[in-house]
């Protein structure tokens, strides 16, 4: 290590022989490798990495004693309240660590120790097929009505990049064309037939991103069983992002057994959006097809993206629409212009919409005539 944070105080009189004599002591009673100091006519330099407070204050207190130097000739009042307010730091033993404390612990031969540990070993004996193929031209850019588990059935394998979708969380919500409120086993066996075909249809290297929010109150957590699916049938978990959505009035609707442990309701303003990968953890493209940029990048893998639900969902009468800006993030940060997007759930068609915008070739499916019709005329007027 050699990194140090410099500190720099600026003091109303210029050091006398006194002064000089008790920063000098205090400097050789000092590690040179937890601090050091330097001075001018009237600024006093602190080079500090990680230090004990009690025990430099005891140096203090101690050099204080024996000089028995007056208030106008002594600077170590200064330098210890410049130190200690430093509110951020990290704790290790006794002592404040300055410099580094967030940075995350290097492990030593970590590929080694990752190859191991058997990095995703629960999708290593897979049987994909690492030969893709394209999408025939009567499917891209296209909006269908129909099921998608039949639909999916007519496409080639290996011919879609990118999967994103949210579909329908059996809430009870009013849908055009379809219920949203099965039993849960007989919803979960329906949208699974249509993810089989997904991941079928999927890309050897492609992703397939599904946002859910689980029904609390049913204490059916959806993301976990989707995600146990995906696991089973040889994807990589690639990774989960919460979607904080800031929806703050919901921590006032509903306690559960109020004031009792006897059956508290948890409440969320977060959905999670899983990902997943299928045969590896890369995806090749070209680099000039790459169109997010370094700032945006460096957002958005922090797996924290707080942004507001749909506001526009009246206007077009569906109840549970994704805001186009998360699928805006999902489709830059993990596919390649001219990649095909796919969304089997597509209704009102934000994927569709994005994914056109962003020089993306598209396929939504809905089962819905009238969302299908909403899709088609909204292409052209995604809300950037």
């Amino acid at each position: 290590m050699n990194s140090f944070k410099s500190i720099e105080i600026e003091i109303d009189r210029p050091l006398k022989e006194k002064g000089i004599a008790i920063l000098n002591e205090l400097s050789n009673k000092s590690s040179k490798d937890d601090i050091s100091f330097d001075y001018g006519r009237n600024k006093i330099f602190v080079q500090l990495r990680s230090l004990d407070m009690i025990g430099f204050r005891g140096i203090i207190n101690e050099l204080e004693a024996k000089h028995k130097i007056g208030k106008e000739d002594n600077p170590l009042p200064e330098i210890i309240k410049k130190i200690e307010d430093i509110k951020s730091y990290g704790l290790k033993g006794k002592k404040r660590i300055f410099v580094d404390y967030n940075k995350e612990r290097k492990v030593k031969n970590r590929n080694e120790k990752v190859k191991k540990r058997g990095a995703y070993y629960y999708a290593q004996d897979n049987n994909f097929v690492a030969i893709n193929n394209g999408l025939p031209k009567e499917y891209q850019n296209k909006i269908i009505c129909g099921d998608s588990g039949n639909i999916l059935k007519q496409l080639p394998n290996n011919c879609i990049d990118l999967v994103i979708t949210s579909p329908p969380y059996n809430f009870g919500l009013d849908y055009d064309g379809s219920n949203d409120d099965s039993h849960w086993q007989k919803y979960f066996d329906k949208l699974f037939a249509v993810f089989d075909e997904c991941i079928r249809v999927l890309k050897y290297g492609g992703r397939i991103i599904i946002n859910v929010q689980p029904l609390f109150s049913d204490y059916i957590p959806s993301h976990h069983i989707i995600s146990k699916y995906f696991m089973d049938r040889k994807l990589i978990w690639k990774g989960e992002i919460l979607w904080e959505k800031n929806n703050y009035n919901c921590k006032y609707t509903a306690w559960g057994s109020w004031k009792s442990p006897s059956n508290p309701y948890l409440k969320y303003t977060w959905e999670f959006i899983e990902i997943f990968a299928k045969g590896t953890m890369k995806k090749e493209g070209k680099r000039d097809d790459i169109d997010i940029s370094a700032d945006e990048f460096k957002k958005w893998v922090v797996a924290k993206w707080s942004m507001a639900p749909e506001r526009n969902m009246k206007a077009y009468n569906h109840p549970a629409m994704f805001p186009e800006e998360l699928v805006y993030r999902a489709i830059r940060l993990f596919s390649y212009k001219n990649d095909i997007v796919l969304d089997p759930f597509n209704g009102v068609g934000t994927t569709t919409a994005v994914a056109k915008k962003l020089n993306r070739r598209y396929l939504g499916i809905d089962i819905s005539k009238d969302y299908c019709k909403k899709a088609v005329r909204r292409i052209p007027d995604t809300l950037f």
